[in-house]
């Protein structure tokens, strides 16, 4: 549907010169009344989302899980505090041992007892982390779900208004990556982080049952460590909300981009885009950047204070020992349950950014779900009358766009449509045709005045009720990702017959397609009703697809029918019969036409001419032809300059309709040949398997202009990794200077080794700080840097690829959007504590060998095992990947259904699409609790087995000291060494989610990036030419789509266009006139034959270099994101205003752009959504005229415009098109009649070919569409 003119930036838009919201002053002109009414349809409540209100969506049950699964984190946790109880004692047995308390026998005692201990503890720790992290993976699954539907069914109840402001590439990016940070923060490492908090306060419980004294004095050291996380917190979270934010708007860009393809392949404006892509991704990356340095700002403080936390225990401690207020075992103990508590905070930081993320990601979701919208078709609210009649009337209307308050666009508008009857709306665009459309449907309320309905205002009817009584169809028509046979079906949604069985559904579907005149065409496709449309129906040809809309509307014989230039994608035969169609079908229903083909409405009961907001005059079509005013001017215009003489037609047929060619039935050869194509195959259609080693080297490339700082990064990590280790040796040092003065390493005291843990505190603090300012930096940049080189690899890729069913604008969007946050999962914090784990594994066994080789190489035996795990669970979760890709479907769909919210809610689809999405969704999640369950059994092993390694040094160690083979000091530094080792491997494989997500990242991001297209517009081979003659030839040009060689859409084709010629290409939808286009663009290489232009083959040019010496303006005009200027100057920059405004005066646009209060630098809004599609129509020719074109492609260039607009602008193209070739389609013969040859084209052949007088005088098939369109006006 054409939308009225309307240019305020949306509140998530942002233009390349960075022009803000509108001034204030845009309302200061309205009535407080008035200004109420606009703030209702954009105000949106902004909520600050607490971690907590993450879970406000669960069930009952999902709360029960995530009390038990919470106790059994907090048992799990309990664990290692336990052993601190275990090694405290232990630690006195070796004391008492040391001065002979006992015998040998009764210390191996001693050593069994406490080595059962820890068996036992590592039995309980594999039962509780198991149902810990089953437990919250399962309901993070069922929130995460939940919030997404959620925000779907929000997005469907907000009046349209509100999508003004919002892309479909940003709900793309909420529901997919965000939602994913939210599935993070609240899955698996919640049980993670509880177990770690868990231990954290277990450890200061024991340490308090020891000596309250000592843990206060060392929670000195944890209140500095809130402290940090409190500050650094609230940076990071500001900074990441923002960064997500600046995401979501490049996603708005992005799925604006992909969704126009052939737009953006023709016009070569693939840089342009990605540079103004990387400017919203610079963005982005330095907010990101932000919050990781804040992050790792914390980390580094805090390891730091754990180091100062050891020097100050053992230096209180020894205090405390001398003064005899403690034992050894009870200060042991408190260090013991301080280095555990040490260990738990190390281990949750990065599960805080998770959180911190998961917040910030949630943040615009949960605002959306709260807001309640003004005009919400979900409600029960409003009256359903039982009897419901027709009648239709417009009181003293005043209306205004919320997003432009400074233009009136129906101004005491006032209307009756009486029942059963049709009236014709027609006039200038922006005349407020559309709007009337828009409030009948309650798009929109209105400012003053009343639509009523049977004499009811609308504003108290029930909306979904309102809605499924009228049918409408648009000038470019919406048909969603699915079969024919859905698409017609999704008109039966809501109605009586929405359930009733497959035989009625399809008995009522084939009645409207036969009134659509697509009953024919559609039982010849090779899979009938059953055959794929793709997304918004790219894979029918324009009429083809107009009339699968039709046939949706009428299918549940609505009371009242809105037609918005319904026929206008229909060639003259088709629209003929069409027309003739909804003749019928408009009998005994209300009927509401809008034209700016005036043929079509010859008939209705009234026609209402319109201009600024008003009626100028109204009567049938005899009525006002005899005034010999503005109506007769208009019908004027549109008339053959020939006289047609009646005869008999030269088109015959039973019923005189269109013979359905193999050429029309083939506009849907793509169906069957590209549903296997994918981001991941190659040119030979193979899948390709790279090794993890090639991936690893892949992901590192990625940051190869970081490579410095990865390095020193890495080197950091290393040393940061060492900490632990050397950390080993002080502790071993300390506690036997406890036990033995004297005997430590160097015959150092306590106090020394005080000195010694206040030095590594602040090398730690170096180490981790310069760490996280390294990969923090790197892995902001990567992500950005993946974004922007994967969005290159789509631009690169063909026409043939955009074509497939399964390559979407929303999965592309959401491979953008996710692919590139989950390869980051072996970059920044992540990467940092892996090799930080690896270093501490590697430095614990070299110093236990050093101390002691027999206790150390026994222990590191173990180690394999932990890794082994770790190993199996990071393989079960990348097959677990593999599975989540139906995650990216249900998003696509989500996209898909959001930038056609107008069909969604005019059909009343809302609960029908979301029952789909939650289908979707529900596969997903039962796919994934069997990987969930093995890798929560590995994990859960991997942590037992820890304690099971703790058993075999007591039992091991003690034995060797009961030899008198190992000091004490050598059994605590190798302990310490050991345990912090077996900690470290552990904590490898608990990122094993983010490295499966990342390996499976970077296997489709390897794939796609390497995909080299057939015709590859990269390429710098091929002939180059600074300036076409522009002669155009096709030389027995044989096509069919790729895959389907045996069914022809061209059938040896051959035309020439001399240079400077007006050629025109006229016939029935489907007869291969736009595929001739497509192969002057070179989307596609014909089978046989060649296409030539200036007597070179199309393949011998430098393909860059051709493109740019064309320009098509299309039926289908796409705008982005950004300004006016913006959008015009497409792939150039170099341009001076007056050539803009010249451009812009020829396509009969400069006017409009003038009177706008920001000019050249309005928005445009998503997709152009702000601008009607008559001045969309003249932006793009514009675009087109200012490339200076030598060939110049129209395809139905103006069918978008009314009547006089058209005029004016076809004298434009006609100028336009002296000194350059032009090849223009029409179905509107008035616009090509002057052309120098017309070919017409029929089953893929051309059937006539020369000037509109000798086709005339032929009375053939040129002289029957011509016959077909005759207006009747007097002459």
């Amino acid at each position: 549907m054409e939308k009225e003119p309307h240019t305020t930036m949306a509140l998530n838009e942002k233009s390349i010169s960075d022009d803000e919201a509108p001034p204030s002053s845009a309302t200061q002109g309205l009535s407080e009344q008035e200004r109420e009414i606009i703030d209702r349809q954009l105000n949106a409540p902004q909520l600050q989302v607490g971690y907590f209100a993450l879970f406000r969506y669960a069930s009952r049950k999902d709360v029960i899980i995530m009390i038990i699964s919470t106790f059994a984190s907090i048992a799990a946790g309990a664990a290692m505090p336990l052993m601190t109880l275990v090694y405290g004692n232990f630690a006195g047995s070796f004391t008492s041992f040391s001065v002979d308390a006992f015998a040998g026998d009764e210390f191996r005692s001693q050593i069994n007892e406490f080595t059962l201990y820890f068996v036992y503890i590592g039995i309980g720790s594999f039962i509780t982390t198991y149902i810990s992290i089953v437990g919250f993976s399962y309901t993070g699954e069922r929130i995460t779900q939940q919030i997404r539907e959620l925000y779907l069914r929000a997005i469907f109840r907000q009046n349209i208004a509100f999508f003004d402001f919002l892309g479909a590439g940003e709900v793309t990016t909420r529901i997919s990556s965000d939602m994913n940070l939210v599935q993070d923060g609240i899955g698996q490492k919640i049980g993670l982080f509880v177990s770690g908090l868990s231990m954290f306060v277990s450890a200061l419980i024991v340490g308090f049952i020891r000596s309250w004294k000592l843990t206060l004095i060392m929670l000195s050291a944890t209140v500095a460590m809130v402290l940090m996380m409190g500050i650094n917190g609230r940076n990071m979270k500001v900074n990441q909300t923002k960064a997500t934010d600046e995401y979501a708007t490049a996603g708005t860009l992005a799925e604006e981009v992909l969704s126009s393809s052939r737009n953006v392949t023709a016009y070569g404006t693939q840089q342009r885009l990605e540079s103004r892509y990387k400017v919203y991704l610079q963005k982005a990356a330095a907010f990101d950047f932000k919050s990781k340095f804040w992050l790792s700002s914390m980390i580094a403080g805090m390891m730091g204070v754990l180091n100062l936390q050891y020097a100050l225990a053992f230096w209180q401690g020894h205090r405390f020992l001398q003064s005899g207020e403690l034992g050894v075992a009870q200060i042991l103990t408190v260090v013991m349950a301080a280095m555990v508590a040490g260990i738990s905070i190390g281990h949750n930081l990065p599960h805080i950014q998770a959180f911190g993320q998961a917040t910030a990601a949630a943040t615009k979701v949960f605002n959306t779900i709260e807001r309640q919208s003004p005009i919400d078709p979900e409600t029960d609210k409003g009256d359903k009358p039982e009897e419901f009649i027709g009648n239709i009337e417009f009181k003293d209307i005043k209306h205004i766009y919320p997003s432009r308050p400074d233009t009136t666009v129906l101004d005491g508008f006032s209307l009756k449509i009486p029942v059963g009857k049709m009236v014709a709306l027609v006039g200038a665009s922006g005349s407020g045709k559309s709007t009337i459309f828009g409030l009948l449907e309650r798009f929109y309320l209105p400012m003053t005045g009343q639509v009523l309905l049977d004499g009811r205002d609308v504003s108290t009817l029930n909306l979904k009720w309102l809605r499924r009584n009228m049918a409408i169809v648009s000038q470019d028509p919406v048909l969603f990702s699915t079969t024919i046979y859905e698409s017609i079906a999704h008109g039966l949604v809501g109605t009586e017959h929405e359930h009733a069985s497959d035989e009625i559904k399809m008995q009522l579907i084939e009645k409207a397609t036969k009134i659509s005149n697509a009953y024919d065409f559609i039982n010849d496709l090779p899979e009938k009703f059953q055959t794929k449309v793709g997304e918004r129906g790219n894979l029918l040809s324009g009429g083809q697809k107009q009339r699968i809309a039709i046939a949706r509307a009428v299918v549940s014989d609505p009371k009242i029918l809105l037609l918005d230039e319904a026929t206008a994608s229909l060639d003259t035969k088709s629209e003929s019969l069409v027309q003739d169609a909804l003749d019928r079908a408009s009998e005994g229903r209300t009927t509401i036409v809008i034209a700016h083909r005036l043929s079509t409405i010859k008939n209705a009961d009234n026609i209402v001419v319109m201009a600024k907001g008003k009626i100028v005059e109204q009567g049938t079509h005899e009525e006002l032809l005899a005034k010999k005013t503005v109506y007769h001017s208009l019908v004027q215009a549109q008339e053959l300059s020939a006289k047609i003489k009646p005869g008999t037609s030269a088109i015959t047929g039973e019923k005189g309709g269109e013979t359905v060619t193999d050429a029309e039935k083939l506009s849907l050869v793509r169906t069957a040949t590209t549903r296997a194509a994918s981001i991941r195959t190659t040119k030979d259609g193979k899948a390709p398997s790279y090794s993890t080693w090639s991936l690893v080297k892949f992901s590192w490339s990625m940051n190869d202009e970081e490579h410095f700082l990865m390095f020193a990064g890495l080197v950091f990590c290393f040393l940061a990794g060492s900490t632990p280790a050397i950390q080993a040796i002080f502790l071993g040092n300390s506690i036997n200077s406890l036990l033995s003065p004297g005997t430590s390493t160097g015959g150092h005291g306590v106090s020394f080794w005080c000195y010694m843990f206040l030095m590594l505190g602040i090398a730690t603090w170096l180490f981790h700080f310069i760490q996280g300012l390294t990969l923090s930096k790197a892995s902001a940049r990567l992500i950005a840097r993946i974004r922007e080189r994967a969005f290159a690899a789509i631009l690169r890729q063909d026409i043939e690829f955009f074509d497939s069913d399964t390559v979407t604008s929303g999965s592309l969007a959401t491979f953008l959007s996710s692919e590139a946050n989950r390869l980051a999962g072996l970059s920044g914090s992540t990467l940092g504590t892996i090799v930080s784990s690896a270093s501490a594994v590697f430095v614990a066994i070299i110093i236990g060998c050093v101390f002691g080789w027999k206790l150390a190489l026994v222990c590191t035996s173990t180690i394999p095992l932990v890794l082994a795990c770790g190993y199996f669970r990071f393989y079960a979760l990348i097959r677990m990947e593999k599975r989540t890709k139906e995650s990216t479907d249900a998003a696509s769909f989500a996209c898909e259904a959001a930038s056609s919210i107008r069909t969604v809610a005019s059909l009343s689809l809302e609960s029908h699409l979301l029952d789909e999405y939650h289908a979707k969704l529900s596969a997903q999640a039962v796919g994934n609790m069997k990987f969930t369950n093995v890798s929560a059994v590995l994990y859960a092993m991997s942590q037992g087995l820890s304690m099971f390694i703790f058993a075999l040094v007591f039992w091991y160690g003690g034995g060797l000291m009961l030899k008198m083979e190992y000091t004490v000091l050598q059994f605590f530094v190798v302990y310490s060494a050991i345990i912090n080792g077996a900690q470290s491997a552990g904590a490898i494989f608990s990122f094993a989610p983010d490295m499966g997500e990342a390996r499976e990242a970077a296997l489709l991001l390897k794939s796609f990036m390497n995909r080299v297209p057939k015709i590859d517009h990269w390429s710098e081979d091929g002939r180059r030419v600074e300036r076409l003659e522009g002669k155009v030839e096709l030389q027995s040009v044989r096509f069919s789509y790729p895959g389907r060689s045996d069914h022809r859409v061209l059938r040896g084709v051959s035309l020439t266009a001399e240079p400077g010629q007006f050629v025109a290409l006229v016939g029935s939808s489907g007869s291969g006139k736009s595929t001739v286009m497509a192969l002057l663009e070179r989307f596609y290489d014909p089978t046989e034959g060649a296409v030539l232009v200036d007597e070179v083959d199309l393949k011998n040019y430098n393909l860059q270099e051709y493109r740019a010496q064309l320009a098509i303006v299309s039926q289908e005009t796409t705008l982005y994101t950004g300004t006016i200027r913006d959008n015009i100057l497409a792939d150039k920059d170099d341009v001076s205003d007056e050539a803009i405004e010249q451009a812009c005066k020829d396509a009969n646009i400069y006017e409009f752009i003038t009177s706008l209060p920001d000019g050249f630098n309005t928005l445009v809004g998503a997709k152009g959504a702000l601008l009607s599609g008559g001045q969309r129509q003249r932006i793009a020719i514009a675009r087109a005229l200012l490339r200076d074109p030598k060939v110049l492609l129209l395809d139905e260039a103006t069918s978008s415009l009314d009547s006089t607009s058209e005029r004016t602008v076809q004298a434009a193209l006609d100028s336009a098109s002296k000194g350059r070739t032009t090849i223009a389609i029409a179905h509107r013969l008035s616009t090509i009649q002057h052309a120098d040859v017309i070919y017409v084209f029929d089953q893929g052949k051309i059937v006539e070919r020369g000037h509109h007088e000798e086709l005339m005088a032929r009375r053939g098939v040129y002289w029957e569409l011509a016959r077909l369109q005759d207006m009747g006006a007097p002459q």
